[in-house]
């Protein structure tokens, strides 16, 4: 189960795991993390006691952390699951990270850190009309499926031929890979209007609850991958002296529903996802018995 962040994906995934008297693997990139907990908006010490869930608190900030990596725990605590139930629910809003999970994904080697610094610095004294030139004689193959105007999938892409001397396409999996379980995909979606109202209300709650002093506890690493997401950097900004924190609180909303709007898109466009209202758990249990008697 997939949705964008605020869609209420936490209580119906609980609904469903109730149902089913299974448990529930996080699909989420951040809620991995031990040290971040509002700003990641994971489910309640009281949800938690309804239903097992997995894959929260997993890592902590300081540890690298791959789709890989995710994939692999997530197998293995299928494999346990399965022997006690023979339905699991996924729910969160890492796409990638159910698409991983549910399909493969392509295993790419290390990039030096020099080579992506290169590009970057290409990127912000020469502009993307360089990264694109450069990408689509290295590797015409990939140039073509690529967003052209995404910075950082060229410079991820460059940087990896870079280092490596091999096109990008070459380490792109030419089969999907097949899972031992089926997967039913559902998506969770809202009217635009009232998910934003969600979100606004979700960042009023998260700041009631103290999501300040738990920035205030990370600032001194603040400089973190797992750290430079919505919610946390622009605190960050704030204690920095950058804004005020009215400015820093409305940003953390317009970013959270940007991102709720990319998540939209990728949602609708995988076109295995069946999408319902949150409420609509009914009916989704409904579409689940349809789709499990045909396998």
């Amino acid at each position: 189960m997939g949705g964008p962040t605020a869609s209420g994906k936490t209580t119906a995934a609980i609904k469903l795991a109730q149902h089913y008297n299974c448990s529930i693997i996080s699909a989420d990139s951040r809620q991995v993390y031990k040290e971040t907990t509002i700003g990641t908006a994971k489910a309640t010490a009281e949800e938690q006691s309804l239903v097992t869930h997995h894959m929260i608190d997993e890592v902590s900030i300081h540890e690298d952390f791959s789709v890989g990596a995710y994939v692999e725990r997530c197998l293995a605590i299928l494999e346990e699951e399965f022997k006690k139930s023979d339905v699991v629910v996924m729910a969160g809003g890492s796409g990638l990270y159910i698409k991983a999970l549910t399909e493969g994904i392509d295993i790419f080697p290390d990039v030096k850190e020099a080579d992506k610094e290169y590009y970057n610095q290409i990127y912000a004294t020469e502009g993307i009309a360089i990264l694109q030139e450069e990408l689509k004689a290295k590797d015409p193959s990939y140039f073509e499926s690529v967003d052209k105007e995404n910075p950082h999938r060229l410079i991820r892409a460059l940087s990896l031929i870079k280092s490596s001397g091999q096109a990008f396409s070459s380490f792109l999996k030419k089969e999907e890979t097949v899972r031992d379980f089926q997967s039913i995909l559902i998506a969770l979606e809202r009217p635009r209007e009232e998910l934003y109202d969600r979100i606004n209300l979700r960042v009023d709650i998260m700041m009631e609850e103290g999501l300040l002093d738990e920035v205030k506890a990370l600032r001194k690493h603040k400089h973190l991958k797992s750290l430079n997401t919505v919610g946390y950097k622009e605190l960050f900004s704030f204690l920095d002296g950058d804004s005020t924190l009215e400015y820093a609180i409305d940003k953390i909303k317009q970013h959270s529903r940007n991102y709720a709007k990319r998540q939209i898109t990728w949602f609708k466009n995988q076109q295995r996802f069946k999408h319902f209202h949150p409420e609509s758990t009914d009916d989704m249990i409904q579409f689940i018995e349809q789709e499990r008697s045909k396998s």
